[in-house]
């Protein structure tokens, strides 16, 4: 400066100069302190700013009288790192000599800051100035379409950089991949990947395609890959590592992994806490719990997601005690247990391995009730456990429901029994507007199977093909054994015809549907399908096979798939299975052969095994042994009805009125009271339900009309009354009367008012159909040409043409 002021100094003495020297002088003074003015005030906003004194850099930048793009583009950055994006856009608007510097800044802090799509319409703006985006801005933008899947958008940079000849920036590019990985067009950054021209040794190009592959659920593609890698000299580092390691967990690689381990040692990042939080995750994943343990014992300090993923690979592989044992030592070490902790420590109270009030309490002592992942898993455990009040309680305080939320009640509510509830909960979340998943579609089936609703049924399963999600193995397993349980078994071949793969869920409820439809023989075909394809029959393919045995008199096979089952699978018999083969023997009439095998049962006989052979001596008139069976049931099932009336109706058959009033005496006495017998049909979305005698209906006159009108036609036809399913104590007139009223009857003769023309006639009943009922639907599926499906308590009856397919061995 001293210099500088010495040469002013002379020219200003030189008297030959040919020029005036004060202004001159005064303007290069001026200009020169001006910039340095500027320079050390940017340097002062610059420091401001990486002190995060952002206010403080603001009432500078107001204060400078004059200003460079340095200061403007540094106070737009300020704003920017802090996410205060309308100040910045403010300043940026103000700003007329922007640069792609600044537009850059702006759109990579819309961008970090969730708002992507006012960063895209500012990178539109910032085409039409004609300012041309640098790497960072395309970088920035190919991140935001990598967090949202944004393919479409990501395509359009693409083709961009293409013209624009950013194809060789190994920045640009590697955001490309990136972006395809993660919007799941991996095959997109394979190619791009491949098609390089530059050199391919940037360790962060290579990690991106591993953890693309990794993310895409192609683990084999990403060991593969990582092989590769080495292989070209390229070095691994703390971010390749964890992608690797979790590929192996994905595909349960634990022996490559175990290699992998040993590169990462080498490689000097074994004291990683990301890198040895994916070996934890890892090891415990494939079940390799010793060296889980191990890894987490050398870290440093307690990670609690190391922490989370051994609790959860224990929780996968039913370790449920050293769940608990972790979970203490976490609570004891004062570490900080998360929403991702909880979970699985309440899984564990679904087993009673811990008292679930306990945890409860902890949960709220620690603020997370609130958390989503907690609260489901409340749900969840509330629910299976038969606590729904509870389960509810937790679900109404929920501030968010998400999908899982609903689908653990909706689930609940099927598990206990409580159907129709299940439906109303499900409507409920339509009405919410929470879109169904795979999970609910299959649960909700499910609970449509077991009701037998077809029609609600039919609109779930339109439902799951308008929601665009891919078909899974749960929810074809579920339409099958929804149109079959329905008797649709038409539809239910269609659905198993189109699935790609059928496990023995599949097979077995087919072979199910098919039996409880009255074609026994059609079960066994599709049984000899099933194990010629490969798959092995379970404990539940075996009653649905001797459950067809049994109501398609198919003794000789039932007896020898009996003998198979522990001989040929060992597969040994529950109390369902000699259930079936007492009804078998039952129904043939061989009531000796089903006392002998009940007498050397390896296994105690339970309700449903007394039930069956109480059915079986109710058809034949075996007082003695209907009588034992009917006792026994008296102590399983102390107030269940069924034994009182099927004991008091085998006394009124025999005429023994006396017996008769002491079962109803003893009934009475202790509080026990039959289930009405009620039948119902569903007509344009409406149930209609009857009981005997029932003058309830709107359409009552019509009805009876139209019954008594029938009953005349069919006894023309050769239809006569079976008094022995007249079980009071009258005389003929009132035993044909009462008879006549039964409610299957009734709600026929409404669905032949109500019903297209045509159109099959389903009517459900809560009970077994009576043999005069079951010889009525046929001679009127005879004479008026209808084809009548009833489906009772036990299995499906198709009458059509005077036939029924139960060949009437019911």
């Amino acid at each position: 400066m001293h210099k500088f002021n010495s040469k002013v100094m002379q020219i200003s003495y030189n008297p030959c100069h040919p020029f005036r020297l004060i202004p001159f002088l005064h303007c290069i003074y001026t200009s020169t302190t001006s910039h340095q003015s500027i320079y050390h005030s940017n340097q002062l906003l610059n420091g401001l700013s990486k002190s995060g004194r952002v206010d403080d850099a603001r009432k500078l930048f107001d204060k400078m009288l004059q200003r460079d793009e340095y200061t403007w583009n540094t106070m737009i950055s300020i704003y920017v790192n802090v996410g205060r994006l309308a100040e910045a856009r403010d300043i940026f608007y103000r700003f007329s000599g922007r640069s792609s510097i600044a537009w850059s800044s702006l759109i990579s802090g819309y961008c970090r800051f969730g708002y992507e799509s006012e960063a895209f319409d500012l990178f539109r703006c910032m085409r039409l100035e004609g300012q041309n985006p640098s790497q960072y801005t395309l970088g920035s933008l190919l991140r935001a379409c990598s967090a949202l899947g944004w393919i479409k958008s990501g395509t359009l940079i693409h083709g961009y950089v293409i013209k624009n000849g950013f194809k060789s920036n190994v920045y640009v590019v590697t955001g490309l991949v990136d972006m395809y990985a993660k919007c799941k067009y991996i095959s997109e950054a394979e190619f791009l990947f491949k098609g390089l021209s530059f050199d391919k040794g940037n360790h962060v190009l290579w990690t991106t395609m591993v953890t693309g592959y990794a993310q895409n659920g192609d683990g084999f593609k990403a060991i593969e890959f990582f092989r590769y890698m080495r292989r070209e000299g390229v070095d691994s580092n703390q971010f390749t590592f964890p992608s690797i390691v979790t590929a192996c967990s994905a595909v349960s690689a634990h022996c490559f992994g175990e290699q992998v381990h040993g590169c990462i040692i080498r490689s000097g990042f074994g004291c990683n806490v990301y890198v040895q939080s994916a070996l934890v995750d890892m090891y415990a994943k494939c079940g390799e719990f010793n060296s889980a343990k191990r890894v987490l014992e050398t870290m440093e300090e307690d990670d609690v997601v190391s922490w989370n993923s051994m609790i959860v690979g224990c929780a996968r592989h039913g370790f449920e005690d050293e769940v608990l044992a972790l979970f203490q030592k976490m609570h004891a070490r004062n570490m900080k247990i998360d929403e991702y902790t909880f979970p699985s420590v309440l899984n564990c109270c679904v087993l009673g391995l811990t008292d679930s009030k306990s945890v409860h309490c902890l949960i709220i002592k620690t603020g997370f009730e609130n958390y989503k992942p907690v609260s489901n898993a409340l749900v969840d455990m509330y629910a299976k456990t038969g606590k729904l009040s509870s389960a509810f309680s937790v679900f109404g305080r929920m501030l968010e429901k998400d999908v899982i939320s609903w689908t653990s009640l909706v689930t609940g509510y099927a598990q206990n029994g409580l159907h129709e509830e299940s439906l109303k909960t499900f409507c409920d979340m339509r009405i919410a507007g929470v879109s169904p998943d795979q999970f609910i579609f299959a649960s909700i089936l499910s609970v449509c199977a077991e009701l037998t609703v077809l029609e609600f049924g039919k609109q779930v399963h339109a439902d799951f093909i308008k929601s665009g999600l891919k078909s899974s193995l749960s929810v074809d397993n579920s339409l099958v054994t929804m149109y079959a349980k329905c008797g649709c078994l038409d539809h239910a071949d269609t659905i198993f015809i189109s699935m790609q793969v059928q496990d023995v869920i599949t097979w077995t409820a087919l072979i199910v549907g098919y039996a409880q439809n009255g074609k026994g023989r059609e079960s066994l075909r599709i049984y000899d399908a099933m194990v010629s394809c490969g798959t092995k029959p379970d404990y539940i393919t075996f009653i649905g096979l001797l459950f067809a045995c049994s109501h398609a008199g198919l003794m000789e096979d039932g007896h020898i798939y009996f003998q198979q089952m522990n001989k040929v699978y060992g597969i040994k018999p529950g109390p369902e299975h000699y259930a079936c083969m007492i009804d078998l023997f039952g129904r043939s009439g061989k009531l000796d052969k089903a006392r002998d095998l009940l007498d050397k049962m390896d296994v105690e006989p339970d309700a449903t095994v007394w039930k069956a052979l109480l059915a079986a001596c109710r058809v034949h008139g075996n007082l003695e042994l209907g009588e034992r069976a009917a006792t026994n049931l008296f102590h399983l099932e102390p107030k269940n009805a069924m034994p009182y009336v099927m004991l008091s109706n085998m006394y009124s058959a025999a005429h023994k009125w006396d017996e008769v009033a002491k079962v109803r005496k003893l009934m009475k006495s202790k509080g026990i009271v039959k289930e009405p017998g009620c039948s119902w049909i569903e007509i344009n979305g409406t149930v209609h339900t009857f009981i005997s005698e029932d003058r309830g209906h709107p359409r009552v006159a019509e009805i009876y009309s139209k019954l008594d009108g029938v009953i005349t036609l069919i006894k023309e036809a050769g239809y006569v009354p079976d008094m022995t399913f007249s079980l009071h104590d009258m005389d003929r007139e009132g035993k044909e009367a009462s008879l006549a009223y039964h409610s299957e009857k009734l709600a026929v003769a409404f669905g032949i008012l109500a019903s297209s023309p045509g159109v099959p006639i389903r009517i459900f009943k809560n009970l077994r159909v009576c043999g005069d009922c079951h010889s009525a639907m046929k001679y009127i599926s005879k004479v008026l040409n209808h084809h009548i499906i009833l489906r009772d308590s036990n299995c499906f009856h198709h009458f059509k043409g005077g036939e029924c397919s139960c060949g009437d061995y019911w």
